[in-house]
């Protein structure tokens, strides 16, 4: 099992400014670091992934898709392709990187919504859509870790059964499910339940908060968590994601209006032994 710890507490653009938090982040015993990529080009995830190695931090990457003009399952053949081409774009910054994981809420747009439940139409648009990037990221060996989020903030994909039945339909290697504690708490009527019964799809897992605060102060059942993930076999990453506000745009996307926390420092060093402490009692 690895221990990571998501940049988007911080930032949604890393770079050699952050080397003095990064090599805490290390020092505080951390595997690694989740990078967003949201800007930029491959080069300068490159460049970033040579100060990682120096600095000893592995990596997996996210991203999220704001923009209704690249909307995956639009109706229009033009937005979706937009939608494939930023995806495709994102494949390529996590492989300069070095990340072999690339996940997020990366199946339609954040915070959008149609007024109804996800029809048919907009669900074989997501298949079509996400067996070309699937194929993409093939080439350049990443997968993809799609998330099921709560209702609040996408409407396509909401639990880990419709997740894990969609990635079914799309039937490609690469691309695969993210399992994240703080959706599965809203929308999970049984949170471990919905991980155990799609395990074979989940290749990656965000530990977060019922508050987003410090993982380990609210009421997630983290023992009962810890020792499924543990029981099912899953050796990889188990993320930290948390937020605040420092972020205006990402604090509003994230519906992030009061601090969860009396510092960062809080979250990732209480977060990092509780995750150590939760995994060895399991």
């Amino acid at each position: 099992m690895k221990i990571g710890m998501c940049m988007f507490l911080w930032t949604t653009a890393v770079s050699k400014k952050h080397e003095p938090l990064l090599r805490d982040i290390k020092a505080t015993g951390f595997d690694g670091v989740e990078i967003p990529i949201f800007a930029g080009a491959p080069d300068d995830y490159k460049k970033l992934g040579e100060l990682l190695d120096r600095i000893g931090l592995e990596r997996t990457a996210v991203s999220a898709m704001g923009d209704p003009a690249m909307n995956l399952i639009s109706a229009d053949a033009a937005t979706r392709k937009a939608g494939v081409d930023y995806m495709k774009w994102a494949v390529d910054c996590a492989d300069a990187l070095g990340a072999r994981t690339l996940s997020g809420p990366l199946h339609s747009t954040l915070g959008a919504f149609s007024g109804s439940g996800p029809t048919a139409a907009e669900k074989k648009r997501s298949v079509a859509s996400q067996r070309a990037i699937g194929d993409h990221a093939g080439k350049r060996n990443v997968t993809i870790g799609l998330e099921a989020l709560n209702r609040f903030e996408c409407y396509l994909l909401n639990t880990m059964a419709d997740l894990s039945e969609h990635i079914d339909a799309i039937d490609r290697p690469h691309i695969k499910a993210m399992y994240d504690t703080f959706h599965a708490n809203i929308e999970e009527a049984d949170p471990i339940g919905a991980y155990t019964k799609h395990r074979r799809n989940v290749v990656h897992v965000h530990i977060s908060e019922n508050d987003r605060g410090v993982p380990g102060r609210g009421h997630i059942p983290w023992k009962e968590t810890f020792s499924a993930i543990r029981k099912s076999g899953y050796d990889d990453w188990l993320t930290i994601e948390a937020f605040g506000r420092s972020l205006k745009d990402l604090a509003a996307a994230t519906k992030v209006w009061r601090d969860f926390s009396e510092s960062p420092e809080a979250v990732y060093r209480e977060g990092y032994k509780h995750i150590k402490d939760g995994w060895k009692k399991a």
